[in-house]
């Protein structure tokens, strides 16, 4: 957002040169990213969060700069003539006695329009801008228009208040409704796109059709033109969530709807309609009718929030004057009341365009920014106590310390996701943001997967192209009106092998480095048994993934993503991901570490070649030798596999080698026959045959 420096002189006198001003103004918070150009035509760059919509103007600026300099702000104080007496509507049936109402504003709908404030001029002049307004709005990158569309744009910029002008002459019934649109309605807006909608929608009409769509943008029909004479001036505060929703779904964002998507200043429809007519009238002359229309649907209070001194003190760590807090807070608009008691303490009375402010700590936050955090000393906060680790901390260590030994670098994604990923990537109940910042952020996560393809996306299209990544965090599911989390860790990486020995040639990560990843993490925690069933969900490659079950519990699912979602995210090489759920794997105890001795007597290996059909997984032919006993048996491990040639269709030949070991004595021929026969019996049970040596 630009803004003008030597606009926001308008209204505080400052004695610093910009440059000076920016950093102060960053060290407030906020932020300026650049500074432009010289003397008049200097321009800031601002970074204004979206908490903080009354800063997205000169004077919420200027304010600032009043509490940061302790300077007198000026006030917007629109000078009007007297307005003329209004004349009675043909829609009108009033009474002598009766005070006319120059044109009727009625609010049907109470939630999304609580207040509607216009002001009409007559016999205008339409024609350009003055000067001075057309150069401020052209150094804002706005296009100067007309000056009475102009007029609104300027106070837009100057007071952070979205208004609307409408040529009077074309509101048909002499009214304003303030409505739902109906099913099939359709208005046409200025950017000339005729709009289908429906009920979803909040229009303002006349007594026939919509003539806006409220608060996102005006309708062609009804614009200014240079044909224009009578002018309905208009200034409403909608609701944000409405706004929201109909600027999402109609793709349209403007500088209007980003300030009420984010609340709008409840108090200032009027300020602004009569800023908006002083301008007009300035330029285009004309006349004044009646005063404001002013029609309250329903009231918006904030409620006071109360200060200790004594909790600033203890936020803050450092004793500020009280003069020092009244200063700031007053400058910034805040109305304190003293409350009688031993402690100093104050009833605060927020603003109406602080709607970021409800809590006492907010307060404090406003203090301390004006005040400076850089005059705070670097002290520890005091604490009386013990540190108390959390239970699954050291679970959570382990977990961390072994993936950043295996390679990976820690990350941190939004805990908001789209809907499409969420029926995509999880089939639980989602539950939805009030005011999300964009559609693809609109639910809480349902699955951590896909911030890691966000991730390594972002990564691989910066020319990086060799990748790991893992984080913690928690996933989400609604649960009737409850909010259930759990906690996950997300592993993702592509591109070559770390595991290569100098003497071998760099290759592509597959499925099995991950599969070893997932089994060196699991290994740290206490089990019966760890088994692999081919089972993921399916927007893992259905060849390329599994299921980690430890004791008959899912605790893993790890693969290449399948290749469909990777060309929908436009990711070109070959993606691995791994879901650890932390919730079932932290029910167990980690393993203890044992020191045991080196064996004194030697080791005896003996390989066994078998052909077994394709249907035969090694995790059935694992358990069954473990099913044998065999004490001295201290290994059981596949070698290599083998297909084709004289190797059948639909066979593998496997080669296996079994170590027997003991630990008191040096082991006889015969016993190691003897134990070796016995592995082959239970092979050829499972239908496998023993190769020639």
């Amino acid at each position: 957002m630009k803004i003008s420096p030597q606009w926001v002189r308008d209204f505080v006198d400052l004695d610093v040169n910009y440059h000076q001003l920016a950093d102060d103004l960053t060290l407030a918070g906020i932020a300026v990213e650049s500074v432009s150009g010289e003397g008049d035509g200097a321009i800031f760059e601002m970074d204004i969060t979206t908490n903080r919509p009354d800063a997205m103007n000169h004077y919420g600026v200027a304010r600032e700069c009043s509490a940061i300099y302790d300077l007198p702000l000026k006030a917007i104080e629109p000078q009007l003539p007297e307005a003329s007496a209004a004349k009675a509507t043909s829609s009108s049936s009033l009474s002598d006695t009766t005070e006319v109402v120059p044109f009727p504003i009625e609010i049907q709908d109470e939630q999304g329009c609580a207040r509607f404030t216009a002001r009409i001029i007559r016999d205008v002049t339409i024609k350009s801008s003055p000067e001075k307004i057309a150069r401020r709005l052209a150094l804002l990158d706005q296009r100067p228009i007309n000056n009475a569309v102009d007029a609104t744009n300027y106070t837009l910029w100057e007071m952070g208040k979205p208004t609307h002008v409408f040529d009077l002459d074309l509101l048909e019934g002499g009214k304003i409704i303030v409505r739902r649109a109906r099913d099939g309605e359709t208005l046409k807006t200025l950017d000339g796109v005729e709009r289908k909608l429906t009920s979803e929608d909040l229009v303002v009409a006349d007594a026939r059709k919509p003539v806006g769509l409220a608060g996102t943008m005006g309708g062609f029909d009804t614009m200014i033109t240079e044909k224009t004479r009578n002018i309905l001036i208009e200034s409403a505060w909608w609701d944000p969530v409405t706004v929201r929703k109909m600027s999402r779904r109609h793709g349209l964002h403007t500088d209007a709807s980003h300030r009420f998507e984010r609340g709008a200043d409840f108090e200032s429809t009027i300020l602004s309609c009569n800023r908006v007519a002083e301008l007009i009238l300035q330029s285009g002359r004309g006349e004044l009718v009646g005063g404001p229309i002013d029609v309250v649907a329903r009231p918006l209070d904030q409620a006071p929030v109360a200060l200790h001194l004594s909790e600033v003190l203890r936020i803050l760590g450092e004793k500020l004057e009280t003069a020092e807090v009244l200063r700031i807070l007053r400058h910034l608009g805040f109305e304190l009341i003293p409350e009688p008691g031993e402690e100093p303490e104050f009833t605060v009375q927020v603003p109406s365009w602080r709607l970021d402010v409800e809590r006492e700590i907010d307060v404090i936050e406003e203090i301390a920014r004006l005040h400076g955090y850089d005059k705070f000393p670097n002290t520890l906060p005091a604490y009386i106590g013990a540190v108390v680790e959390l239970p699954d901390a050291r679970k959570e260590k382990t977990l961390r310390t072994s993936l950043l030994a295996l390679g990976y670098d820690e990350a941190i994604s939004l805990t908001f996701i789209s809907h499409q990923d969420a029926e995509q990537f999880s089939s639980v109940p989602v539950i939805e943001l009030a005011n999300p910042l964009s559609e693809e952020a609109s639910v809480m996560r349902t699955s951590m997967v896909p911030g890691m393809l966000n991730m390594l996306a972002y990564n691989l299209n910066r020319g990086t192209s060799d990748v790991r990544l893992f984080e913690a965090g928690n996933v989400f599911e609604a649960a009737g009106e409850k909010t259930v989390e759990y906690k996950r860790i997300c592993m993702g990486t592509t591109g070559s092998a770390l595991n290569v020995s100098v003497h071998q040639a760099a290759r592509p990560i597959s499925f099995f480095d991950l599969k070893g990843d997932v089994e060196t993490l699991l290994a740290a925690f206490q089990h019966n048994g760890i088994e692999y069933k081919a089972d993921a969900a399916d927007y893992y490659h259905p060849g390329r993934s599994a299921s980690a079950w430890m004791d008959r519990e899912v605790v893993a699912q790890f693969g290449q993503i399948h290749p469909e979602i990777a060309a929908g995210r436009k990711l070109k090489q070959d993606i691995f991901v791994a879901e650890l759920y932390l919730d079932r794997l932290f029910k167990r105890g980690l393993r203890s570490v044992r020191y045991e001795a080196l064996p004194r007597y030697p080791a005896v290996e003996r390989d066994f070649s078998f052909i077994f059909d394709d249907a035969v997984e090694f995790a059935k032919i694992e358990k069954t030798v473990a099913g044998l006993g065999l004490g001295e048996l201290r290994s059981f491990v596949p070698v290599e596999i083998f297909r084709g040639g004289v190797v059948p269709g639909g066979k593998y030949s496997l080669l296996l080698r079994a170590t027997f070991q003991s630990g008191e004595r040096t082991l006889r021929e015969d016993e190691v026959a003897r134990w070796s026969g016995t592995i082959v019996k239970a092979l050829e049970s499972l239908g496998g045959l023993l190769r020639a040596s």
